[in-house]
């Protein structure tokens, strides 16, 4: 799923509630690279790093509780950095869900604030690319922090494709075209001519230049 998007490396720290997929990279071979780092916070600051130095989404991975808590320093620096990365995170089993079991924590409400534009949690192994497509849509969409939450007995099941019945969403195309955005004419004249009347021009350009075409 994510490999689709063109994601290469993938930078966490190990943990009880994500061995399910720690385990999955084993399968994906060299399509996808799991960079264990010292400690989740380096995870997320990374991934924000990988975004900022690439322009391509980073993804970061930490188990839950006390695993996925310092993941936020580095989200945040993300989210007020404009940065598209991806946090995934485990949770304790779904049965276990609200009643305080060890080290669970309400995690959507924690990272309601630095992924507001879209945390989830899979409660079924057939929502996983739905999820994932959707997370890392929005992320390059709004240059932001997105979160899905795996909860560990989820990790284990099989997985299966979604059917095609009332209530299945599938997944779209792993694909986003930003727009080309210009000035609109008069903008664009009253600007040379502002340029063409000064004899020593110094301009400070801004993130809004990023990947303009050089002129010919």
């Amino acid at each position: 799923m994510a490999d689709e998007w063109g994601v290469r490396q993938v930078y966490g720290y190990p943990g009880d509630g994500i061995s399910g997929i720690i385990g999955g990279f084993h399968e994906v071979g060299d399509r996808l690279e799991f960079i264990q780092v010292r400690h989740e916070e380096i995870a997320a600051f990374a991934a924000c790093a990988h975004a900022k130095f690439t322009g391509e989404v980073g993804v970061c991975m930490a188990t839950s509780g006390p695993g996925a808590i310092p993941l936020l320093n580095g989200l945040y620096d993300a989210k007020l950095d404009h940065q598209p990365v991806l946090a995934i995170i485990g949770q304790q089993a779904r049965m276990s869900l609200g009643s305080e079991y060890q080290q669970e924590v309400d995690l959507v409400s924690l990272f309601k604030d630095v992924a507001g534009e879209f945390v989830q949690v899979c409660m079924v192994p057939e929502r996983a690319p739905h999820l994932i497509d959707r997370a890392m849509r929005i992320a390059k969409a709004t240059r932001s922090p997105t979160c899905v939450i795996f909860p560990n007995d989820v990790q284990e099941l099989p997985y299966s494709a979604p059917p095609r019945a009332h209530g299945a969403v599938p997944s779209s195309s792993a694909a986003i075209r930003r727009p080309h955005v210009v000035p609109d004419d008069t903008a664009l004249k009253g600007a040379a001519e502002i340029l063409n009347a000064g004899s020593k021009v110094a301009i400070l350009v801004g993130q809004g230049a990023k990947h303009a075409f050089p002129e010919v």
